[in-house]
This record gives structure tokens, sequence and C-alpha cells, in this order.
């Protein structure tokens, strides 16, 4: 006997694998940030991504408990917050002074300052199903802006032939992590689930195409090149899901410094050769010299006829 879902039961299921391949994209940071632990340094890494992330999954977890019957979407969410606040702990412990400074202002500015007002301005301005599709709105606007950030990873590997800097797998799992949320929206009748989870296709279609058209390309060394230590930061995904994607990163002042500081003794070190070379010169000049008058002096006295 056949077995028919109906909508509801079709939305949960692609809801619970929606949790299962967002769960396997927001564990995708632990590789860098067991590099961070095991260095004690953040090195030139950029804790942005993950405040953005936490901020999305804040965002989408309030939205589920107002809108309500959104159990899957409050799960996620819930483990999203939980794992991006791990990651910013760690970021803040092992960071610069500097780093620490700037992460800990960005928290407060949009974590705990924006997140407020948006709770603030919802709530006392609107009412019953408009807040919610207020808050829902306002989720789509934001998820649907992060998308922008892969585009220079597109543009890269379009300019370069090269895709080097991003994996396939990434580009899968964001794929698939769009069809599940927007079959999950679709069956729901959740526009403001769904509706950003299309450009999130889109977009991780497109990844996967120029893969196809560059994978056998050979991989070209730009003039800058891309620095070993920075090749990864976390791109948002869907429902504040988050990937590891490479992207160029300003290197950090100290480390600045440091390369200038050795620049600097290479540049003397150099100097120093040049004044060496140039004083060795005059004394072969005269050792030559002096060889080359002994030479004919002797030849002199051989052509001499004895007496």
């Amino acid at each position: 006997m056949a077995i028919i879902f109906n909508h509801h039961q079709w939305g949960v299921a692609f809801g619970v694998l929606g949790n299962i391949v967002s769960v396997l994209v927001y564990l995708a940071p632990v590789p860098t940030f067991y590099r961070i632990y095991r260095k004690k340094s953040t090195e030139s890494f950029q804790s942005l991504p993950y405040l953005v992330a936490l901020f999305s999954s804040m965002l989408w977890f309030y939205y589920a408990l107002l809108k309500g019957n959104a159990f899957l979407v409050i799960t996620i969410n819930t483990f999203g917050c939980i794992i991006e606040t791990i990651y910013i702990i760690i970021f803040i412990t092992y960071a610069t002074k500097e780093s620490r400074k700037s992460t800990i202002k960005i928290f407060g500015s949009m974590n705990v300052g924006g997140f407020s007002l948006i709770l603030l301005i919802t709530h006392f301005l609107f009412r019953g199903s408009i807040r919610i599709q207020v808050l829902g709105w306002i989720c789509v606007a934001f998820s649907v802006s992060v998308f922008a950030a892969p585009l220079s990873i597109l543009a890269q590997v379009i300019r370069t032939k090269s895709v080097e800097f991003m994996p396939f797998n990434l580009s899968f799992f964001l794929t698939l992590n769009a069809i599940m949320w927007f079959a999950y929206g679709l069956f729901l009748k959740d526009i403001c689930i769904a509706l950003p989870n299309i450009v999130g296709f889109i977009l991780g279609l497109l990844q996967m195409l120029l893969y196809s058209i560059y994978k056998s390309a050979n991989k070209v060394v730009e003039e800058k090149k891309l620095p070993e230590p920075l090749k990864n930061i976390v791109i948002l995904g869907n429902l504040g899901a988050s990937e590891v994607f490479p992207v160029d990163i300003q290197p950090d002042s100290n480390d600045v410094k440091q390369d200038q500081d050795v620049r600097d003794d290479v540049k003397e070190e150099s100097a120093k050769r040049q004044e060496q070379k140039a004083d060795q010169e005059p004394e072969k000049h005269d050792q030559k010299s002096s060889e080359v008058s002994s030479d004919g002096a002797a030849a002199a006295q051989q052509d001499e006829c004895p007496v």
C-alpha cells in the first residue's frame, strides 16, 4: 500500500534533512578553530563572519518563536547560536588586543544593540501577524544580503580560471542546504524561509557549474598570492548556517611589521655585500696590474742577448 505524505509531513521530512545538513555546515569551521587553539593565536583570521552567522541565527530563532509550529527552525538555530558563540569565545581568547577590542565592539553593536533594536521595534510597533511578517522580511533581507559575499570567490575563479580556492564539497553542501530549506518553506507555505534559499540554490548551482568548467584548468598563480594561513573564512549559508570559503584578508599589523623588518635586513645585507664587492675591485685591479708588470719584466730579461 502506497504511503502518501501530506504537505506538512513532507515539510517535516525536509526540515529534518535540513537540520542534518546545516549541522555539518555549522561544523565546517572546526578545523580553523582547532588550528587557532593549537597555535594559541588567531593569526590573521577575522571574527566578523562568525558574528554575522550568530546574528543570523538569533534572527531566525526569534522568527521561529513568534511564528510557532517551527520546532525544526528553532532546533537548528539554537545549535547555531551555541556553536557560533563557542567560536567567538575561542577567537576572543586567543586574539590580539586590537582584534579582541574590535570583536567585542562589533558584538556589542550588532549582536546586542542591533538585535535589541529589532526586538523592540517588532514588539512595540507591530501586533499579531503583522509583527511576524515584518520580522520575516527582515530575516529575508539579511539572508539575501549576505549571499553577496561568495560572489568575490566566483569572480576570482573566473579571473584565474582555477577552482583552487573553491572546494567542490562546500559548494555542494551549500546547494543541498538551500534545497532542503527551500522545500521546507515551500511545503509549509512559508515564503520567508523559501525565498532566500532560492538565491542560495542558484548561487550553489553557479559555483558547481564553474567548478565543472575550470576543474581541469592549470592552477594560476596570481601576482598577489593568497597568504597560506589566511585561506579560510566563513560565509553565511541559509538560516544562519555558515561555510568556509577562501578570501583575501588584510594581514595583521604585527605580521606587516615583521615582514618590513625582514625586508630591511635583507636590504642592509645586500648593501654591505655591494660595498665589499666595490672595495675588492680596486685591489683585484692593482694585483692584476702588478702581475702584468712582472710578466713584462721577465720577458724583457729573456729577450736580452747574453754578453
